[in-house]
């Protein structure tokens, strides 16, 4: 019996490592039809699990019902499983250098417990080769085990989008790959049980690497180009959402937005990409423009605010601005690599006094991860309010709310264009 027949019939366990965003609903979907080992090393994270509490906030409490799991932080328990999905972050460091840890220390644990006939299977980020000359020696070694002889390795990139109740797990083409033909088809087929668009089989592990993170750079470039197109148009006095949006009436125009780019894909995969176009020789020239430009928009809009604050207070050690939005996209929990943060960093550098708030976001990780911490209230008298992100409650909104709580020269910077033509009672400005 092949590995896939043994797990359709229960006689073998599937185990995902790590159970963030991406891992735990790949771990939930699979366990409604095969058995299922949820492995996280923190264990407080395993004790919501267990009582059916996605810390993340992304899964209701229903998503748990019906789930063959078992979910835990001992080894032993996940030495059971034949076939092991890793799933943890890969992040950059604070000079944008690649930060491999996680999936190191993910394929140390795999070593210590990988045994003959296993399967591997990396879903993390990374960039082409990583798996097989990063990862896999490592596995290698602590096991004693060789690959091809003892077991089989794969790799699908994950493409899992926090916030998108649309395109889910089920509904997104999944793409796959193995370190052999055998391998390519089991792993296939293990995915085809949760994967309803169906699989795409890639020729080879660095093929499916690349195919991920060329995905998120294409959306790197093209909002980088939107980027600086807005700060020319700003130059003439140009809306740039509303030439968009005449453009965007062309057939093939594609329909890219200006904004600030963070979150634990666009904003960190490109680094992965030229960090190793690096190491070979090739200094990337197209792609970290394209990064530059995305990183440099918090300080573009920190200092547009500051303009406008000397320009009518000249004042500005006792001047206020609340920054609406902390999250890295809107309508969901995760802060990872907001570039939020830096606007407030940058607002903060020039003296300003400055508040968050944040339907979403936790103020205790928000402290814990930037320094800086959520209001319990708003006031009456900001100098500038500066919107981030379009969470479902800020686009109620309307002018007379953003007059209760500005002064009569107050600024509303509108980065993603919501109240565009809607805000008559203060100064407006957007990308």
């Amino acid at each position: 019996m092949t590995i896939y027949e043994r797990l359709l019939n229960k006689d073998e366990e599937l185990a995902v490592i790590g159970l963030g965003y991406v891992g735990l609903p790949i771990a939930l979907e699979f366990a409604k039809k095969i058995k299922v080992i949820g492995f996280d090393i923190n264990a407080e994270r395993i004790n919501m699990m267990k009582n059916a509490v996605d810390p993340s906030q992304e899964l209701p409490k229903e998503a748990f019902d019906g789930c063959d799991i078992t979910f835990t932080n001992d080894l032993e328990i996940l030495k059971r499983a034949k076939f092991y999905i890793v799933a943890v972050p890969t992040p950059v460091d604070e000079h944008n250098v690649p930060d491999l840890t996680p999936v190191q220390r993910a394929s140390e644990t795999i070593g210590k417990v990988l045994k003959k006939g296993d399967y591997v299977v990396f879903e993390s980020t990374v960039y082409p080769g990583c798996t097989e000359e990063d990862c896999l020696p490592i596995m290698e070694k602590i096991s004693g085990l060789k690959l091809g002889v003892d077991f089989k390795l794969g790799y699908s990139p994950e493409r899992i989008n926090p916030g998108d109740k649309e395109h889910t797990l089920s509904s997104i083409v999944k793409v796959v790959s193995g370190c052999d033909a055998e391998s390519l088809e089991n792993i296939a087929k293990v995915y085809e049980l949760v994967v309803a668009a169906g699989v795409h089989r890639a020729s080879s592990i660095k093929v499916a690497e690349a195919a991920k993170i060329i995905e998120n750079t294409q959306r790197d470039l093209n909002i980088a180009l939107m980027n600086e197109l807005s700060i020319i148009f700003d130059k003439m006095n140009v809306n740039t959402y509303e030439v968009l949006e005449a453009a965007g009436t062309k057939w093939n125009f594609l329909k890219f937005q200006p904004g600030l780019v963070g979150g634990h894909c666009i904003g960190v995969d490109p680094y992965y990409l030229t960090h190793k176009s690096k190491e070979l020789g090739y200094d990337s020239q197209v792609i970290l423009a394209g990064r530059n430009i995305n990183d440099g928009m918090a300080g573009y809009v920190a200092k547009k605010v500051l303009q406008h604050i000397i320009q009518n207070t000249g004042n500005v050690k006792d001047s206020r601005v609340l920054v609406m939005g902390a999250t890295f996209k809107e309508n969901v929990s995760d802060i990872r690599n907001s570039k939020v943060a830096d606007v407030v960093k940058e607002l903060k550098s020039f003296s300003l006094n400055v508040d968050v708030s944040d339907p979403f976001a936790s103020s205790e990780e928000l402290q814990h991860e930037y320094g800086f911490s959520l209001v319990e209230s708003i006031r009456k008298d900001y100098d500038a309010v500066i919107v981030t992100v379009p969470h479902g409650e800020y686009k109620k909104l309307d002018d007379n709310y953003f007059a209760s709580i500005s002064r009569e020269h107050g600024l509303v910077a509108d980065l993603k264009g919501i109240y565009r033509n809607k805000i008559h009672s203060r100064k407006y400005w957007s990308f």
